[in-house]
């Protein structure tokens, strides 16, 4: 799967999912630059990654959320790698309510984390892949934004939504050598789930087909395979399901 010299910015890069797309993304030779707004994990993430190779990773600490930190994010990108061939939307976040007790703040938040910051960062990359005449466009949604869940609608209606952008962008930006993808991983062991109730979390990998839940680097090849090339290179508008049976379409 060829990678090797691509200028990939990943959002959400000190989660787990996102740092293992890093990882992957650094060790096939791509260039990274990578996106999170906890600081201090970020900076770990990127000395670990770019132990001797300082000039391959890159990165910043920001709110992908807010329209000016995403201007700044695709500069010090930009200016950074010199180009940028592959967007990574990594970031999000999850909370857990029945719906006559979610306030509008709480459903706004997590529409702003998984929705709007997707939408953001795709549109500031977007000019730049435009005048390069390639580019491949990754976003993170979710199999629960495929087959709903109980207490999650405002998540499952932001991943749904990322679900129906990326097909349609795919659309808009295919003529112009963009290929759009989603990856709609299931459960995945990681910190991410921390703050969900037990109740939720008791039985859910044995309820999967597989038996089990994912581990972060059993998602980050489905990221790896549609940024590459040829293998990724006829995939435009689809959203690939690296959930442990959760989700068979």
């Amino acid at each position: 799967m060829q990678i090797e010299n691509k200028r990939a910015v990943i959002t959400g890069a000190a989660g787990g999912i996102g740092q293992a797309i890093a990882a992957l993304y650094a060790s096939a030779g791509a260039r990274v630059f990578l996106v999170d707004r906890d600081a201090a994990r970020l900076e770990s993430v990127i000395a670990e990654l770019g132990a001797g190779h300082t000039d391959q990773v890159h990165g910043i600490a920001l709110d992908v959320t807010r329209e000016e930190a995403v201007a700044r994010m695709v500069d010090e990108a930009e200016g950074a790698l010199g180009g940028i061939d592959v967007l990574v939307t990594c970031s999000g976040a999850i909370t857990e309510r029945e719906l006559e007790d979610m306030s509008l703040a709480e459903w706004r938040e997590i529409m702003g984390a998984n929705l709007d910051a997707v939408f953001l960062a795709c549109r500031a990359v977007f000019p730049i892949m435009k005048r390069q005449g390639s580019g491949r466009i990754i976003t993170v949604s979710s199999q629960i934004g495929q087959r709903g869940a109980p207490r999650f609608t405002h998540y499952a209606a932001s991943k749904a939504g990322v679900i129906g952008f990326t097909k349609a962008l795919a659309r808009e930006a295919a003529p112009h050598g963009i290929l759009v993808n989603s990856v709609a991983p299931g459960p995945v062991l990681t910190s991410f789930n921390r703050d969900l109730r037990a109740e939720t979390l008791d039985g859910t990998e044995a309820a999967l087909p597989l038996g089990r839940a994912a581990q972060p680097e059993e998602i980050a090849g489905a990221a790896l395979l549609l940024a590459s090339s040829p293998h990724g290179d006829v995939f435009v508008g689809q959203t690939l399901g690296p959930n442990s049976g959760d989700v068979m379409l």
